[in-house]
Parts: C-alpha cells; sequence; structure tokens
C-alpha cells in the first residue's frame, strides 16, 4: 500500500489493510520517505518501504490511499508512475482510492478504463484529460484497475482489490 508522507486519509488506509490482512496477505508499506506517516485524522503508520526502492516482482497488488497528501506527493510521481505500469504490465492489480485514481491516470493507465474519483474538480479534471471513462459509483474495477471515490467506500474497495487479486 501507498501512503503520502502526510495528509493521508485514515480510513482509506487502515479499512483496506484490515480487509487485505484479515484475508492472509501481508501489507508493506511505501511512500516517498520513511518514518511515520501522518494521517489527516490523526492515525499515523511506519513506512516500510521508499516508492524508489520497490519492485512490482515482490507484490500481488498495489493499493493507493488518498487524501490531500496525494495532490502533494504522489499524483506527479514519475518512480511511482514507473512502479504502476510495471505492475500493470506483469498482469497484477493497481488500484487506488479518493483522489489517487488521479496517480493511475498520470500514468497513463485509464485511457478508455472504467474508473471513478473522489469529486474534487482537479482530480476529475485530471481523470478526463486522461481518458478515463468516469462512472458515478463508489467503487469500479476495470479488469486488473479498482478504484474507489472516498473514504465511505475503503471496505468495499478492499474487497474489490482482492477480488481483482484472484
Amino acid at each position: 500500500m501507498i501512503v503520502a508522507p502526510e495528509r493521508f486519509r485514515d480510513e482509506e488506509f487502515f479499512e483496506p489493510r484490515d480487509v487485505f490482512e484479515k484475508n492472509g496477505y501481508q501489507v508493506t508499506v511505501g511512500s516517498t520517505r520513511l518514518g511515520k506517516a501522518a494521517g489527516v485524522k490523526g492515525g499515523s503508520v511506519d513506512v516500510d518501504v521508499l516508492i524508489d526502492d520497490v519492485s512490482a516482482d515482490d507484490y500481488d497488488a498495489i493499493a493507493i490511499s488518498g487524501g490531500g497528501g496525494s495532490k502533494a506527493f504522489l499524483w506527479d510521481n514519475p518512480k511511482l508512475h514507473a512502479l504502476l505500469n510495471e505492475a500493470f504490465d506483469k498482469g497484477k492489480v493497481v488500484s487506488a482510492i479518493c483522489i489517487s485514481p488521479v496517480v493511475l491516470a498520470k500514468a497513463g493507465l485509464l485511457k478508455g478504463k472504467d474508473a471513478t474519483v473522489f469529486p474534487d474538480d482537479a482530480a476529475i479534471d485530471e481523470m478526463k484529460k486522461a481518458g478515463a471513462d468516469l462512472k458515478d459509483k463508489a467503487v469500479v474495477a476495470d479488469g486488473k484497475i479498482v478504484t474507489g471515490n472516498g473514504p465511505e467506500c475503503a471496505v468495499e474497495f478492499g474487497e474489490a482489490v482482492l477480488k481483482a487479486v484472484s
């Protein structure tokens, strides 16, 4: 799971992580810097690995949490874009929730794909610019790409990622 080092949305990290772990998956936390990543609601998580050091070969899926920090730290991260493309090319699940589907869009993965995003004007503009086929649904799966539109669907998002992995 990828989080911004600050201002990630707590529910969009912790709830899917719980879904993954309860189903037997080990979760590695990646970010743009090591140490503790801070959530907007006061939660924190230890970062295990830098995005720069991650290989798609080591994981079944990549899930990007949302929150305001995503725009600042993840949207335009070329290493993250490269990782997502590597994972997708190898048949792995790539997923993002809230405003983080923009990362998938900017990585070039959403052209002609069904997707959803948090109803934020800047995020919607980026998704459309990338050619995503936006759906007014909480969670959208298009093959190995899963997107969710906000904290209310965090558990459903986690379950959809699991389904796409299996």
